[in-house]
């Protein structure tokens, strides 16, 4: 059943805009986390410079196979600094151009209303899903999970809790789960939990459990010349501050 359910939301869920809306316009190919805060930023680019933007967004994983495949992005914005390193490998960004963009961090959520808790070793997480499932993003190829796995595993929950996890295409995704009540918790990004009016943070996952939540940016070997005008905009105060007001930080450094 819950797998129906993943499928279908995921499905509903799906955030990729047209491959190109113009000749003039950039494309960008973004982790789903950055939606609701690059979105805004896009906006605001465009009233001040009159170029089209258009983000597809999906799993960095996803974006970074249609990369390989030949997708015409311009500008890629990952989750992790590993699908950006894969991309670099098989000389498909410009390497001169990455930047490390963006910093997050993990958090629990619940419905509204759910009782607060300190997420640790002793956090009996079995007892509070009751027979439910654990939504999170691919723990395998999905940044969001695998950072989330990394956690669980650090805190000793993962081989107790494996076969209650829901695991959905995109982080997004895992945040529509219990959203919409299909799962009674979830592990997302910080940034997913407060563009979300549906849930709650039930607790804050540790930095130290999982490998620094880093969003490396570049252009892709194809770009359009205009592309680099954006990146740059994505590095200046007012992205910046776009940025941190939707829950996101910077990298150190």
């Amino acid at each position: 059943m819950i797998r129906c359910i993943v499928a279908a939301l995921t499905f509903c869920a799906v955030l990729a805009a047209p491959i190109r809306a113009g000749a003039e316009g950039i494309l960008v190919f973004a982790a789903a986390s950055l939606k609701t805060a690059l979105d805004e930023v896009a906006a605001a680019y465009e009233d001040t410079t009159g170029s089209e933007v258009t983000v597809s967004y999906a799993a960095s994983s996803v974006l970074a196979r249609q990369i390989q495949a030949g997708a015409p992005a311009d500008l890629f914005i990952a989750a992790n600094v590993d699908w950006m390193d894969v991309l670099k490998q098989d000389g498909l960004i410009d390497a001169g151009t990455r930047v490390d963009l963006l910093g997050n961090g993990l958090v629990l959520i619940g419905a509204k209303g759910k009782e607060l808790a300190e997420i640790g070793p002793g956090y009996d997480l079995t007892a509070e899903l009751d027979g439910g499932y654990l939504a999170m993003a691919l723990v395998d190829a999905v940044p969001a999970g695998i950072y989330g796995k990394a956690a669980l595993q650090n805190l000793g929950l993962w081989d107790g809790i494996q076969a209650q996890i829901a695991q959905a295409d995109n982080v997004r995704a895992a945040l529509a789960l219990v959203a919409t009540g299909a799962a009674p918790l979830g592990i997302v990004y910080r940034t997913d939990a407060q563009a979300e009016t549906r849930v709650q943070v039930v607790g804050s996952i540790g930095s130290e459990l999982h490998p620094p939540i880093i969003y490396p940016a570049a252009l892709t070997r194809r770009a359009s010349p205009q592309a680099l005008g954006f990146l740059e905009y994505l590095q200046s105060d007012a992205a910046r501050s776009a940025f941190l007001r939707q829950g996101f930080s910077l990298p150190e450094g």
